[in-house]
């Protein structure tokens, strides 16, 4: 189909796409890398007046070190993100996530702030940025203000991103030095996962002192699969402690049913999965 007539603002700084979306109001969507809204608009399942593209604005690109953070500007494409050795020394689960991400083109046109503003709960990026606790930085007409990861995803492509509002930057904290692994289970390549489990450990002496565990396509938001973390904690790296810790992924969530599977297979698929995560990420 071809996408229902719209007007198109290319700013080149936050305050002029602030201004635009002002401007515009409840008819206006911002475009980023596009992979996500060229085919919502072209189906016409949402049909703006408006599409602002602040693909042009350079501020919003860029990782940089922040200290205690690792910041990533919500306009850096996966490939850059995947590429960048700030990325893969602090934030090593951002990598195993990003490698598993759709394809080539895909990685080098998509943006990260993109992805998770989208808030698909199939996407292969919300879990580790949850799983991670990351904080959004975004910009309003009022100035910035942070969102913490836990409040960020609201609900079914829902965000705490207003109208009239930019999602401007990432900040992740430094996992340095832990392991991490991404287990994704699609029936083709490419697919977004049935479900996936994103999962970040910290090992001493054989033993799991912390863990981080996030899953994907297990209910309308990507979920944190706190009881695991807190079963993993203290543990040795075997497979039979990490089996039984495993064992509780699946507690509190909601997955849907569809051709690709029922809930009840999801619910074991991700017991499966949080296994082969967290032993792949203790380097077991």
């Amino acid at each position: 189909m071809i996408p229902a007539k719209f007007d198109y603002v290319a700013p080149s700084t936050v305050e002029e796409a602030l201004a635009a979306l002002a401007e515009a109001g409840e008819d206006a969507k911002v475009l980023a890398g596009g992979q996500s809204l060229l085919p919502v608009l072209r189906m016409r399942l949402n049909v703006p007046s408006v599409v602002v593209d602040i693909g042009r604005i350079e501020s919003l690109r860029g990782v940089r070190d922040d200290g205690d953070a690792i910041v990533i500007g919500a306009m850096t494409t996966h490939a850059d993100v995947f590429g960048d050795p700030l990325v893969n020394e602090h934030t090593l689960l951002l990598v195993k996530a990003l490698e598993q991400l759709a394809d080539p083109q895909v990685r080098h046109r998509g943006t990260f702030g993109g992805a998770l503003a989208h808030a698909d709960p199939a996407g292969d990026l919300c879990a580790p940025v949850l799983a991670l606790g990351a904080s959004f930085v975004i910009a309003g007409s009022g100035g910035s203000r942070t969102v913490e990861a836990d409040e960020f995803f609201e609900d079914l492509f829902s965000t705490a991103v207003q109208d009239g509002e930019i999602l401007a930057e990432i900040r992740i904290p430094k996992y340095t030095g832990w392991g991490a692994h991404y287990a994704k289970f699609v029936r083709v390549a490419h697919q977004w996962p049935i479900v996936a489990v994103a999962a970040a450990v910290k090992i001493d002496g054989g033993t799991i002192s912390e863990a981080r565990v996030g899953l994907t396509n297990m209910g309308s938001t990507p979920i944190r699969a706190r009881t695991v973390e807190s079963a993993l904690a203290g543990q040795p790296a075997t497979d039979e402690a990490v089996r039984v810790a495993a064992a509780s992924a699946a507690e509190g969530t909601n997955p849907p049913s569809d051709l690709n599977g029922d809930a009840d297979y999801r619910r074991h698929l991700a017991t499966v999965l949080t296994r082969r995560a967290v032993l792949a990420a203790a380097g077991v």
